[in-house]
Order: C-alpha cells, then structure tokens, then sequence
C-alpha cells in the first residue's frame, strides 16, 4: 500500500514538473527554410516550431553571430522549438551570407552597423514573417543574440522596437546611439563572459549605467573565466585557427541557457 501512494505522489510531482517547464511528451520539430526581402537584399531565414504542440505560441527571433547564418544558429531555432516556442533563425547579411574568416566577418558586420537603417529593415522583417506564421502568437515576440547578434538585439531594444524581451550572449555592449529613458519595452538579459577580452570592463560599466539611466529592467549575469563565444563549441577551433581570444566553455553556456529558459518563462508566465 505505502509503495503505491509512493508512485501516485511520484507521478503527480512529475506531472506537475512536466506542466512547470511546459513540456510535451512526444515532439515533432520541424524546421523550414524562408526567403523574405529587405533593407536591399533577399534574406534566408529558418523557421522552427514543434507540430505535436496545439495552439499558437510565443515567437523569438535569433540573431546570428558574425559568422553569419550558419548551422550554430538554426541548432538554437530548434533549441528553443523544443521548448515549446516558435523560433526564427534570421539573416541580417542578406542572400544568406556566411564568413569563413575573421576579416570576412568583421567586413559584414561593419556594413550592418554602418546601413542600420537596413539592418533594421531585415530585423523587422523577420520579426513580420514570425509574427504571421501560423504557430505564433504575434503578441508575443522576443529575439535572443550570439556575438554581433547580441549586438543587434540590443539595438532594437534601445530603439523601441515592440519586443517583449531581447537576451545577448557573450554580445557587443557599447554604442552610438544609447537608451533614453522609457524608449525600451522590452525586458533585458545580458549573459556575459567575465573573461571576454573583446569587451572590456568600462564598456560593461558603460551599458549598465546606460540601463539602468533608461530605467530598463535588466537582468546582467557574468559568468566567472568565460571567454568571448562561450556559447559556441566551434570557438575553440576557431580561435586555434586564427589567434582570437575565444572559447566554449560548457558550465556557463548551459548556465547561459538555463537563465534564457527562466527569463522567457517569466517574460510570458
């Protein structure tokens, strides 16, 4: 008798643990390429969801790093589909672009940050086309970053974009054009590697103080020897290849998602 209350008092407590987290017992992801246009350029973005879940669901936008498009992003697409949200793998490059070398990089991103009127262009494209997918709830809307994607969410935040949360991943935190006050709606999760070289210590000062001036509500979490590109598990080849301060590090990119899976949660609850 005693072992069968065991099991039902089992059962109800991992009943209500699959309810808390909001996952389902079977899934079926599904992923799919989408062209869109924008800011001069035809652009190739990824769509991922899962098709054994009903209903519409929440939609987050994932901005690349400055690789480009690349399969690192579309793995976080169907991370984030398997967590029961509607994810759009975006290409703010245009026709799909990818870097296979630091200089290459560093030449598409500048062309971004030096056009953003186009770069915004392509965001608020994609953001249009996970709006009108069919599994999306179009009032909810977050967009997630890696590297110069942290960048450019951030950016979209600071300027009004209608996002209910933006999170950047080991991202560029300085800018031109710096929050005012009440101009961000979104919620702010900054995941920051307390060993990145590529941000120094006063540009990490610099945003807090900007965040905190704007009145946004923030949440920075730095995770102690973190290097630049924490999260991805190519940084160290990468960094091997061409003398850049990168580095996977696997405790602060679970941590990292971990924090992301709270912070959407709280964001929608």
């Amino acid at each position: 008798m005693k072992s069968r209350r065991r099991l039902s008092l089992l059962s109800l407590l991992l009943a209500a643990g699959c309810a808390s987290t909001g996952t389902s017992a079977t899934t079926d992801i599904r992923g799919e390429v989408v062209t869109y246009e924008a800011g001069g350029a035809v652009c190739t973005g990824f769509v991922c969801y899962d098709a054994a879940r009903t209903g519409k669901r929440p939609g987050v936008l994932v901005v690349h790093e400055w690789w480009g498009h690349n399969d690192y992003v579309r793995d976080r697409a169907r991370q984030l589909a398997q967590l029961g949200y509607v994810a759009f793998a975006v290409d703010m490059y245009g026709d799909g672009k990818q870097a296979l070398h630091p200089d290459d990089a560093q030449k598409f991103a500048q062309q971004v940050f030096a056009n953003m009127d186009a770069g915004t262009a392509r965001f608020v494209a994609a953001k249009e086309r996970l709006a009108a997918h069919p599994m999306t709830d179009g009032e909810r809307i977050a967009a997630i970053g890696y590297c110069f994607g942290g960048a450019i969410v951030l950016q979209m935040a600071r300027g009004g974009m209608d996002l209910d949360a933006v999170a950047s991943f080991h991202g560029s935190l300085g800018t031109q054009q710096p929050a005012q006050k009440g101009t961000v709606k979104a919620r702010v999760l900054v995941c920051h590697g307390a060993a990145d070289a590529l941000i120094p210590d006063d540009q990490v000062a610099a945003f807090r103080h900007e965040m905190a001036d704007a009145g946004v509500d923030l949440r920075f979490v730095a995770y102690p020897g973190a290097k630049h590109g924490f999260t991805s598990k190519a940084a160290d080849a990468n960094a091997a290849k061409f003398g850049l301060p990168l580095g996977y590090d696997a405790a602060a990119d679970q941590a990292s998602w971990h924090e992301l899976q709270q912070f959407l949660a709280a964001t929608w609850r």
